[in-house]
């Protein structure tokens, strides 16, 4: 999950903790938190927090680094003691 991502959209919307925590009706501590990775996500609030800022779900809180095409590639495994793939 992209918390990063989080904070950036929030700062680049001139938003506060404060007052994305006021339009998803928790504490700011707890908005702060969910920012720093220090408590977990519901699936519930992130819907809630995508409205906030107008966007998915998805484009906040996933890692967009794989395509589609990279996520149903099988993980090539480096045999490090032969410098290899297996």
């Amino acid at each position: 999950m992209s918390l990063v991502k989080l904070k950036n959209i929030r700062i680049n919307q001139g938003l506060t903790c404060q007052q994305v925590a006021d339009k998803v009706y928790i504490s700011k501590e707890y908005y702060w938190m969910l920012e720093n990775g220090k408590r977990r996500l519901t699936y519930e609030l992130a819907v809630k927090i995508a409205k906030v800022f107008n966007a998915s779900p998805d484009y906040i809180f996933l890692d967009n680094k794989l395509t589609t095409s990279e996520q149903n590639q099988p993980e090539r495994l480096v045999n490090k003691n032969k410098g290899g793939y297996l």
